[in-house]
C-alpha cells in the first residue's frame, strides 16, 4: 500500500463498517473528478477533536486506490451536500471557486422563537478562537473576518420556532450558527 493521503497505518483506527456503508449509499452524484454526499446531520467530515474518524476517513477506506480531498467542510451536526474532490486539479477548481464566491450555498435552519426580522442582511465579523482542549469558538468580534449571512423566513411555528433559509456569501465556521443567534434567533 502507498503513503498517499487514502493510505492508513496500523496506528489508525479503521472507519466502523456501518459508517462506510452509510457514507456510499449518501453519494448523489460522482464522476471520475468529483464525488458529491448527502451528508447526514451528526458525522463529522473529518477525524479531530476527539474523534478517530468522519466521512473523509470513512470514504478513504471504502476506496484504497483512490485520492480523496475534502473540498469544503459542514459542521458535524450539519446535514447537506458535501464536495469530495477524486483529482488535484479538481479540488483546485473548487477551491477557487469557492474562494472567489462563485458557488451558491443554501441552508434551512430551524430557529428558536418568531422570526420577524423580514429578509435579513446579517454582516457581523467572525472571530475563530481556540480553547484549551483544541475545541474552537466562533464569536462576532470587529477584527474578525467579513462574514454575510441572509435570511428569509419560511414557516412559522407559532413562538416556538421559525424555519429560515440562510444564504451564505461568505464561508467562514460556524458562521449560520453565529448569525442566527446575533440576530437573537439561536439554530434550534
Amino acid at each position: 500500500a502507498g503513503a498517499g493521503a487514502g493510505a492508513t497505518s496500523a496506528r489508525t483506527p479503521r472507519a466502523p463498517r456501518g459508517l462506510i456503508e452509510a457514507v456510499e449509499k449518501a453519494v448523489l452524484y460522482q464522476d471520475d473528478r468529483l464525488l458529491v454526499l448527502d451528508k447526514p446531520a451528526g458525522i463529522a467530515v473529518h477525524g479531530g477533536s476527539g474523534l478517530s474518524f468522519g466521512i473523509i476517513e470513512a470514504l478513504r477506506a471504502s476506496r484504497p486506490g483512490e485520492t480523496l480531498e475534502l473540498a469544503h467542510r459542514l459542521d458535524r451536526d450539519t446535514s447537506g451536500c458535501l464536495l469530495i474532490a477524486r483529482k488535484a486539479s479538481a479540488l483546485r477548481e473548487l477551491h477557487a471557486l469557492l474562494r472567489d464566491n462563485q458557488v451558491h450555498k443554501q441552508y434551512l435552519a430551524l430557529v428558536v422563537g418568531r422570526w420577524e426580522l423580514g429578509h435579513k442582511h446579517v454582516k457581523a465579523a467572525l472571530r475563530t478562537d481556540t480553547r484549551v482542549g483544541g475545541e474552537r469558538t466562533v464569536r462576532v468580534d470587529a477584527h474578525g473576518k467579513d462574514a454575510h449571512t441572509e435570511f428569509r423566513l419560511v414557516e412559522q411555528f407559532g413562538s416556538q420556532a421559525s424555519l429560515v433559509e440562510a444564504t451564505l456569501h461568505t464561508g467562514r465556521t460556524h458562521q449560520i450558527r453565529v448569525h442566527a443567534a446575533f440576530a437573537g434567533h439561536p439554530v434550534a
